[in-house]
């Protein structure tokens, strides 16, 4: 099964960092990065406010875990968000991209 995680981070250095190193483990194909998110969110009680950056990882549900073992290593925030939606369909040449970049290098 293929997915489509997010995850936010502090700006985009943070997640070009993450980023690449995702990509070299082979855990993602593909990053997209924002620049800017203007985030609104309850935070141990409050609503909070942040501006922040926004990866967009393609990737396989089998590689979940590890994917998510890298971000926390390397995030700042103490829970970051790391979430998944499933790719219900997709166009047939890029999910083999996707398969034959998605190797999952040992961590």
């Amino acid at each position: 099964m293929y997915i489509v995680l997010f995850c936010t981070t502090k700006n985009q250095k943070e997640a070009k960092k993450i980023s690449k190193k995702l990509l070299n483990k082979k855990l993602v194909a593909c990053s997209n990065i924002t620049k800017r998110v203007d985030s609104l969110f309850s935070w141990k009680n409050k609503v909070e406010s942040e501006k922040e950056s926004l990866m967009i990882l393609k990737s396989k549900k089998k590689l979940f875990k590890k994917i998510c073992k890298i971000i926390k290593k390397h995030h700042s925030y103490e829970t970051p968000e790391i979430i998944a939606i499933p790719i219900v369909e997709g166009e047939k040449s890029y999910l083999k991209w996707i398969d034959s970049t998605c190797q999952g290098k040992s961590c």
